[in-house]
């Protein structure tokens, strides 16, 4: 029972199930198992796909009772040598933005969830960034996982905070690249979100959704902004894991959608706990900050930093760095940068390369 990820207990699967888990499988080069994890919650689902390919990570679909979540895991090699990681990403994007980080990192034994609505995830609507934290703590929870070193980028920040309250026995340190937490007085009286998506009419629920394939993806997305500033293997990476194979139409659509999009960005300021959530992390954090927004900047333009510039001081044990020349994207711009910081071993200073 001391190991992180006990040995699987085969489980049947009616028909009807089988059939529905086979259609949700879009990577035909996988091996599937079906496993319950003997140390997992009650009634929690873990589903492991094992790639047939090297250099690709294992992925566990996990049922919290709610969603269908889905997290990939590197170099399982080296369970129990060391604290694990945990990776979080931002609106719009999946887990494996993370590959050109953990490159730049070496082998290390790290978890990146595709957060609800986003890569294989189960889609869903979103109306309070509460369920961010609670998906991930149900993830760190029945993956039994232990001293996590948690990194969350923007919204993935943010949940990283309320997860590492949910399971405070189970973190050992966070790093928060350029998190949506604002002032406190944000969060006071949020507006309230509309009845329809579609109504309010939010920049981003009007996203192309639909393409020709990852490649037409990357063509058009390597000449417009943020995009084209990503390093070209994390920009080969958001296409190639980001769109869904469709046949009605037929092509391949956007795994956030656009009205999934559209709702977290209108549900940003949800959360009114997230103060009294940080009031409660105990472990050592490191609050990585991108330049200051212009106060004329358009709405979609997230090149610079959402994160309250005073967010570091309310942590109990709280490290600001401002990176006045980075933009928010930090983790696709300058994956190298990121490892760096993910790798630091005392939340003071990043290793050395």
């Amino acid at each position: 029972m001391g190991s992180a990820l006990m040995g699987p207990v085969v489980i049947g699967l009616s028909s009807s199930q089988h059939r529905t888990f086979m259609r949700s499988m879009r990577n035909d080069e996988a091996r599937v198992s079906c496993q319950l994890i003997a140390t997992a919650p009650k009634g929690v689902l873990k589903i492991t796909v094992k790639p047939s390919r090297r250099n690709q990570p294992i992925e566990h679909r996990i049922q919290t009772g709610k969603v269908e979540l889905t997290c990939y895991e590197w170099h399982p090699e080296l369970r129990d040598t060391g604290a694990p990681f945990l990776f979080a990403h931002a609106t719009g994007f999946h887990g494996r933005v993370w590959d050109q980080t953990l490159h730049h990192l070496g082998p290390r034994w790290a978890f990146c969830l595709d957060q609800r609505g986003h890569g294989k995830s189960e889609t869903a609507l979103i109306s309070n960034w509460e369920v961010f934290g609670e998906d991930l703590s149900k993830v760190v929870e029945s993956l039994n996982l232990r001293s996590v070193i948690g990194v969350g980028h923007s919204m993935g920040g943010h949940a990283m905070v309320e997860a590492a309250v949910l399971q405070s026995h189970r973190f050992k340190r966070l790093l928060l690249i350029d998190p949506v937490i604002g002032p406190p007085d944000l969060y006071v009286d949020p507006p309230p979100l509309p009845s329809s998506i579609a109504d309010e009419g939010h920049p981003a629920g009007r996203r192309r959704d639909l393409f020709e394939s990852p490649e037409a993806m990357y063509a058009r997305f390597r000449k417009k902004a943020p995009f084209c500033h990503f390093v070209p293997e994390a920009l080969r990476d958001y296409c190639d894991y980001g769109l869904n194979a469709s046949t009605d139409p037929p092509g391949f659509r956007l795994a956030c959608p656009p009205q999934v999009e559209a709702s977290i960005y209108m549900s940003a300021r949800s959360n009114r706990k997230i103060f009294e959530s940080i009031e409660q992390v105990s472990v050592p954090v490191t609050v990585l900050r991108a330049k200051q927004p212009d106060p004329d900047r358009n709405m979609m333009d997230f090149s610079s930093s959402p994160t309250w510039p005073a967010l570091a001081l309310t942590f109990a044990d709280g490290l600001d760095i401002h990176l006045p020349e980075a933009s928010h994207f930090i983790p696709m711009e300058s994956p190298a940068l990121t490892a760096r910081w993910v790798a630091q071993r005392d939340a003071r200073q990043p290793e050395k390369s």
